[in-house]
């Protein structure tokens, strides 16, 4: 890997139209160019890495075959994107991916013509690709429609809901599945290529058809066997039988990074007619290597799959100024130290050991570590089914990804109050990652769930107490959020604690204004206090702790000693706020002198951009709480004066 190489196929690109005129030796130098852009880029930016550079052989030729934006190409997860997003019209701003006002680093509608559908979530893409290709038809267009699907996101349930129904309408629709991680079959090489270019064929698929014409005319039993022979010689060739079963004709496996092996295929698929008893949906299973090209990814595929800023010569990451740990690491730690006391402890995480901090627990315990793959639904029931049996489930999903298992929390663990642990990471603003991994909604949609006790870290030393606390809750189901990024440096406790559920903390004393925080907004709650203490504003701030059950004894003193009542939380409306609002009028005190001010992110999504600039924009600063408790007051403040 050569840093800032230079890139002259690359710097003529504009549009796949350009693609499409290069050549297979231009092509394939166009392939190491976008390699070096890619390393390059992310090295300053930070990003997705790993899966990036393991499509830029596929993407190159997926703009050389279709015709891109008529033919629309949906990347799942969208992480896989890079490259894609250099080829068509946004190499330029490349340096601003994951800015503040630059690039997503993910798919985006909005962002250009040549993403028709925006991924953030894995495991969407063929769902989409199938609604589009359905419409398509409706519409009698003759367009076609690539779904690119891997990375883990075959793992996930509802990609195979997709599967079977696209087997069902026959609509025609190419699925690429990009098998980065040798989970279904090993590379392979001219062989199963050549192989891949006969049964994409014309002459083949037309030879299938009329062996198929042919079968219908003969006695039933031998129709039977004859289809079942053409399936399974097939199946048994490529490893395809699952998506033929589902529906799928099946092609591969084929290298990944061989444009020769590539191309023909593509092509066959782009051009088959799919007429006259050949199948509607295709699948053309492609080997990829995580991380290709760039040593330190090829060595380590986890490590490298998402990244802060590296040196690109030796690979290693360059430190943030924080020597604080992180809340990820925090959580890991706490359970690995609980675990050691209990042994009925488990660890359930959903594809993202390293991002949930569970990859501690694993080392520790690898017989009491479930890593389910990219299917949070099944992670939570099978967390529940595990409480069955009376172990102590810790089933740790980022905020984001829990809203895709939101029936299962409902029907299958609190319906039956059974004692699952959620430990919910990324809560509130996500910085670089932006809204399609906010934690925005998990205490709106879990507050209103019976039997739940929800827990917000104030700071890193609170999360170790929740972590506690919630080992040592058994009478059902509990979760605690905490946000992305490092504690601030409070001390630990040395010995572990219990919270009492439902009961909060009053962290300083005043008279007029009174904040509550719920969550990582305390300190700062604390300087806003201190900035109004300076105007002459007295001002007591308190940690709510738990969002359920609510402190209601706390509350009532808070409305009762203050004019003023301001809740901050790192959540939508609906969230705790909410839940104040509802004791503070059920009990009357809204009636009176009383003034009740929640502060909660704006009911917009939030774009990508650091966090602290988040929070400013989202209103929920320190100078943010000073304006609301001023103008409660009746005083006219500008926000920072």
């Amino acid at each position: 890997m050569t840093p800032n190489a230079p890139t002259p196929i690359l710097d003529k690109i504009q549009s796949p139209a350009d693609v499409k005129d290069l050549n297979m030796d231009q092509m394939a130098r166009l392939c190491q160019e976008i390699r070096n852009e890619v390393v390059r880029v992310v090295s300053v930016t930070g990003g997705h890495l790993g899966a990036s550079l393991g499509v830029v052989e596929l993407t190159v030729a997926l703009h050389h075959v279709f015709d891109l934006p008529e033919d629309k190409l949906i990347w799942d997860v969208g992480h896989q994107s890079y490259p894609h997003k250099m080829l068509t019209g946004r190499r330029d701003r490349m340096p601003t991916l994951r800015q503040g006002g630059g690039l997503s680093g993910f798919v985006k509608r909005s962002e250009s013509d040549y993403d028709p559908f925006g991924t953030g979530h894995s495991s969407t893409s063929i769902s989409a690709g199938l609604g589009m290709a359905a419409g398509r038809d409706l519409q009698q267009r003759d367009n076609h429609v690539v779904a690119v699907i891997g990375d883990g996101s075959m793992s996930a349930g509802m990609a195979y809901e997709a599967l079977n129904n696209a087997g069902y309408l026959k609509s025609r629709l190419i699925v690429i599945l990009n098998d980065n991680d040798m989970s279904i079959a090993p590379p392979v090489g001219a062989l199963s290529a050549y192989l891949s270019r006969v049964v994409s064929s014309k002459s083949f698929l037309s030879l299938r058809s009329i062996a198929k014409d042919l079968s219908k005319r003969l006695p039933r039993t031998l129709e039977h066997a004859a289809a079942r022979a053409d399936a399974y010689s097939r199946g048994f060739v490529t490893g395809g039988t699952l998506f033929e079963e589902l529906g799928f004709y099946y092609l591969g496996p084929i290298d990944g990074h061989n444009l020769e092996h590539l191309l023909p295929v593509l092509r066959n698929a782009r051009d088959a007619e799919f007429v006259g008893g050949a199948p509607g949906p295709l699948l053309i299973h492609v080997v990829t290597e995580k991380g290709k090209g760039y040593r330190p990814a090829e060595e380590q595929r986890d490590k490298y799959h998402g990244v802060g800023r590296f040196d690109v010569v030796t690979g290693e990451f360059i430190k943030g100024s924080s020597n604080h740990p992180s809340y990820t690491k925090v959580f890991g730690e706490t359970l690995v130290r609980e675990a050691e006391r209990d042994d009925r402890i488990v660890a359930i995480t959903a594809a993202m050991p390293a991002g949930t901090g569970t990859d501690l627990f694993g080392k520790r315990f690898p017989h009491r570590f479930f890593d389910v793959g990219i299917a949070e639904q099944h992670a939570v029931t099978f967390a529940a089914g595990l409480a069955c049996e009376g172990l102590k489930p810790f089933c740790a999903i980022y905020s984001s990804f829990l809203q895709r298992a939101y029936d299962q929390v409902v029907h299958d663990v609190a319906l039956q109050n059974l004692p699952v642990r959620f430990p919910i990471d990324r809560a509130g603003p996500v910085g670089a990652d932006g809204a399609t991994h906010a934690g925005s909604y998990d205490v709106a949609f879990l507050g209103c769930i019976p039997n739940m006790v929800l827990m917000a870290a104030a700071d890193e030393a609170d999360l170790d107490r929740m972590v506690t606390t919630a080992a040592h809750y058994d009478e059902g189901p509990i979760a605690f959020r905490y946000p992305r990024g490092d504690g601030i440096g409070v001390d630990m406790p040395e010995v572990p604690e219990v919270l009492e559920i439902g009961r909060g903390r009053v962290m300083r004393e005043g008279t007029e204004v009174a904040i509550l925080s719920l969550g990582t907004r305390l300190q700062a709650a604390l300087q806003a206090a201190e900035d109004l203490d300076a105007r002459g504003v007295s001002c007591t701030v308190a940690d709510a702790r738990f969002a359920k059950p609510l402190d209601l004894a706390l509350i009532d003193r808070l409305a009762d000693g203050h004019a003023v009542l301001i809740t901050v939380e790192e959540g939508s409306v609906g969230g705790f706020g909410s839940l104040v609002a509802q004791h503070l009028a059920s009990t009357g005190k809204l009636d009176g002198r009383l003034r009740f001010r929640p502060m909660v992110l704006p009911d917009r999504y939030l774009d990508h951009d650091t966090q602290d600039r988040q929070y400013d924009v989202a209103g929920l600063s320190a100078g943010h709480m000073v304006a609301a408790a001023l103008t409660a007051l009746g005083r006219e403040v500008m926000v920072g004066a």
